[in-house]
């Protein structure tokens, strides 16, 4: 198996760690929003019951899981972390595209249950990495 470059390592190792924290943001946010929708505007954080803020967080989380844990496997082979992840984003997209008609309960659902599996794959293509990694003389950690 051949060594990973150190900037890539840590590029790859820091995208994890922001999709991770940003896929448990998002599952908080989707779990407590039915609970908090009134309070939002008080508190001027109204932007972040709207729709439009939702969509875009998704596609981002999405974008970086695809890149992040595609990277990971080409380098481990190992699938469990895009088995986790993908079902999570088929679930986080369909609750901010087509659940959010419905009602509240089961668009927070879908979405919370997506995050935390797309938390989940971060979670665990980080860990896969480390566990994998080999300390050598080029090696920064």
């Amino acid at each position: 198996m051949e060594a990973p470059q150190p900037n890539k390592t840590r590029w790859w190792s820091l995208a994890d760690r922001v999709g991770t924290v940003a896929s448990f943001l998002c599952a908080i946010h989707c779990a407590a929003l039915p609970f908090v929708l009134a309070l939002l505007p008080v508190l001027g954080l109204g932007f972040l019951a709207d729709h439009a803020f939702e969509r875009g967080f998704v596609m981002f989380a999405s974008a970086l899981a695809l890149f992040s844990l595609i990277s990971g496997y080409r380098h481990h082979h190992r699938p469990l972390a895009l088995l986790l992840a993908l079902p999570g984003l088929a679930l986080l997209i369909i609750g901010v595209t087509f659940a959010e008609k419905y009602s509240i309960g089961l668009h927070s659902v879908l979405v919370t249950c997506g995050g935390l599996l797309v938390a989940a794959g971060h979670f665990v293509n980080l860990r896969t990495h480390r566990a994998l990694h080999v300390h050598g003389p080029q090696c920064v950690h």
